[in-house]
């Protein structure tokens, strides 16, 4: 299992419920393309399957 995981905004969260919105600006997210490291972690990966549709996720060694 990677020990970080780099995310992605591939979709604009404007429009979105405002729990959506609430947990891009959460993990650092700011405009479409922007990325963010993550410790690969239960509370990552469970912020991120609420926004899966938003995002791509990639693994980083």
């Amino acid at each position: 299992m990677a020990k970080d995981v780099k995310i992605t905004l591939v979709k604009s969260a404007a429009h979105r419920s405002p729990k959506q919105r609430a947990i891009v600006k959460a993990l650092g997210l700011n405009r479409i393309n922007s990325s963010v490291v993550k410790p690969n972690n239960e509370a990552t990966r469970g912020a991120v399957f609420l926004i899966a549709h938003l995002v791509s996720v990639e693994e980083v060694k």
